[in-house]
């Protein structure tokens, strides 16, 4: 099985040098942390002892590239659910992942799409998919890479797949908005050929390690194959403390906010252990940078290329007149917790998905995950991100100022 190697210095959960998980790929680069000093990590083994001094340099985003330690064999394709528009892109990728003897995954419930299990001249492909269940079956081992057919739901998705180690993402604009998807699906056949080279730029996108604890208020919790009733990974009861807890890979925004109530959301917000604030509004916005172009753009906050390590919080609609969207370092650990004084419960969700209930008692803890999702880029890491900007929010779109005549320019003077 072909395994990646990015070259890229990755900031990891510790706010240092950090890996990628063993298995799919390391890191190998210079990187210099807050106090000055040389970091080198290797993806194998623990950072180089701090220096005096840095003597490296910031490396630039645009000279991430992957390359394979072996050639890639099996192939995870996700595809945009209930778009008759996809059906032939899919059937096209498919068939030409398997004339190149490529082992092409795909979720059962895609197959069982009435107008793929009808087509009888799509028979022959079908019967070498290999299939699996959200929630129930686990190919976290199995896949090379990803390809994904749709907007930039399917790579979020492909991100709540994987709880751990992730493969790299080759994403298909065959969406509504695709900021997140910088394929064009045209020249599908050579852009692949391309990845499975191993001549590839990419992008590591930064996600979010959330753990909710809950107090167990007698009810009983389903589990299947290892998984709670909210199909998240790792999850587990502590019978003895009377806590559930549950644990989410984030990429672009965990989100707290008021629900079906009208009571203003009264949450209260440590980082570090330490009380930094407490926000009364609609709610508040925890994001990935690769998230803040996302509800967080629409929330006020500022945009961030993926390459930066960071945490965004934005308030929804703070009754607050001075209360601004801040960023904070990757690796903080942010707690959010209903205030004692609040007057109903607050509602969370991850990513969209996932969502719940928080009540007194309840806990929200927020770090950088040490498993980001490896994107990758149809040129590179900054040229992709500002196309998306011009092309799908039209940033900073405007007629420009028409110069003065030189006969203006002459009666001024």
């Amino acid at each position: 099985m072909g395994r990646p190697r990015v070259r890229q210095a990755w900031p990891g959960c510790c706010g240092r040098a950090g890996r990628l998980p063993a298995g799919r790929g390391y890191l190998a680069s210079h990187l210099c942390d807050p106090a000055g000093a040389e970091l080198i990590g290797d993806g194998m083994s623990d950072p180089a002892p701090p220096s005096s001094a840095c003597t490296g340099h910031i490396q630039d985003p645009a000279s991430q590239r992957l390359t394979w330690n072996k050639s890639p064999k099996s192939v995870l394709v996700i595809k945009k659910m209930r778009d008759a528009s996809l059906l032939q892109p899919f059937k096209e990728l498919c068939t030409h992942l398997m004339e190149n003897n490529m082992i092409v995954y795909v979720e059962k419930k895609v197959l069982e799409d009435p107008a793929i299990a009808s087509d009888e001249s799509f028979g022959a492909v079908k019967k070498k998919f290999c299939t699996f269940r959200e929630d129930y079956d686990d190919i976290s081992n199995q896949i090379d890479f990803i390809i994904c057919l749709g907007g930039d739901g399917t790579l979020l998705y492909a991100s709540s797949l994987f709880q751990g180690s992730v493969p790299p993402v080759m994403a298909f604009h065959l969406g509504s908005l695709g900021f997140l998807t910088p394929f064009s699906f045209e020249n599908f056949q050579s852009q692949v050929t391309q990845v499975i080279e191993g001549n590839a730029a990419v992008v590591l996108r930064s996600r979010l390690k959330v753990r909710v604890v809950k107090e167990l208020r007698g009810k009983k919790t389903a589990v299947h194959n290892g998984l709670g009733e909210n199909g998240s990974q790792a999850a587990g009861l502590d019978m003895d403390v009377g806590k559930q807890t549950m644990q989410y890979q984030v990429l672009n925004e965990v989100v707290i906010d008021r629900g079906p109530s009208s009571y203003l959301s009264n949450v209260d917000v440590y980082l570090d252990g330490h009380l930094i604030t407490t926000v009364q509004g609609d709610g508040v916005i925890v994001s990935t940078p690769t998230g803040s172009t996302a509800y967080a753009a629409a929330a006020g906050a500022s945009m961030i290329h993926p390459n930066v390590p960071a945490i965004m919080i934005t308030p929804i609609c703070p009754h607050s007149l001075s209360f601004r969207p801040i960023v904070v370092p990757a690796g903080v650990e942010l707690k959010i917790m209903l205030s004692p004084e609040a007057r109903n419960t607050a509602w969370v969700s991850f990513d969209g998905r996932k969502r719940q209930e928080i009540r007194h008692g309840d806990s929200i803890s927020i770090t950088t995950s040490c498993y980001p999702l490896p994107s990758i880029c149809v040129r590179d890491p900054v040229s992709d991100w500002f196309e998306s900007l011009a092309q799908c929010l039209h940033w900073n779109v405007r007629k420009k100022q028409a110069h003065f005549e030189e006969e203006e320019e002459e009666e001024e003077g």
